[in-house]
């Protein structure tokens, strides 16, 4: 009987991972200064490789984000300044009791300042319809901060992992049973040459810089 219950305890401890270890956080996202993102904080989200957009006329190279609208209209859309680290971010995780903000988890990304442009508009980000004209979903303001479900589903996205620096992804997981494809956040160039934020097979580069 001893010799039955010692092989079943051997089975029990061996045949399970180590208590923790599927529960274990994912790694923090660190800046460019080497220091955890922590919510709440003020960011640029800057490109992590330079890059040059050339026109007719000149060319100019690619920044941080900013706000701007194709129309004069509201809400104002995601897009990428030129040469220069655009306008300070705040992120806000899922889960409120966290001050880190951590990759592949779900969280609220907003501009920290009002727009005078749009002042009945929130700068937090979220999806856009599909354009047809364009054939693109653009990230557009306009969300608001917290209440996870298929409400918001639009409103949610993830900061993953990319070679050596990162991207944002809209993959949500604060609605299990919402259907909803995921996909890069890349950029888009119209006509105009604005480069806009939007869903894409090609991921944006970036890093995030301390504001």
């Amino acid at each position: 009987m001893n010799k039955v219950l010692s092989f079943l305890l051997f089975f029990a401890l061996t045949s399970k991972p180590l208590l923790g270890a599927a529960s274990a956080a994912p790694e923090p996202v660190i800046d460019t200064s080497g220091k955890q993102l922590r919510a709440g904080a003020n960011y640029y989200i800057i490109p992590a490789v330079p890059f040059t957009i050339c026109g007719f006329v000149s060319c100019f190279s690619g920044g941080g984000l900013a706000l701007d609208s194709i129309d004069e209209s509201c809400p104002l859309d995601v897009i990428v300044e030129k040469a220069n680290e655009g306008l300070p971010l705040r992120f806000l995780p899922v889960n409120t009791k966290k001050g880190v903000i951590r990759v592949s988890t779900d969280l609220n990304i907003l501009f920290s300042d009002a727009d005078e442009r749009c002042p009945n508009h929130s700068t937090v980000w979220m999806l856009d319809q599909f354009d047809a004209s364009m054939g693109q979903t653009y990230v557009t303001t306009g969300g608001v901060v917290g209440y996870p479900g298929q409400h918001t589903i639009l409103n949610w996205f993830k900061i993953h992992k990319h070679e050596d620096a990162y991207k944002l992804v809209y993959c949500p997981n604060v609605c299990p049973s919402c259907h909803h494809q995921c996909k890069d956040i890349g950029m888009f160039v119209d006509g105009n040459r604005r480069m806009h934020l939007a869903l894409s097979h090609d991921p944006f580069k970036i890093k995030f810089k301390q504001a």
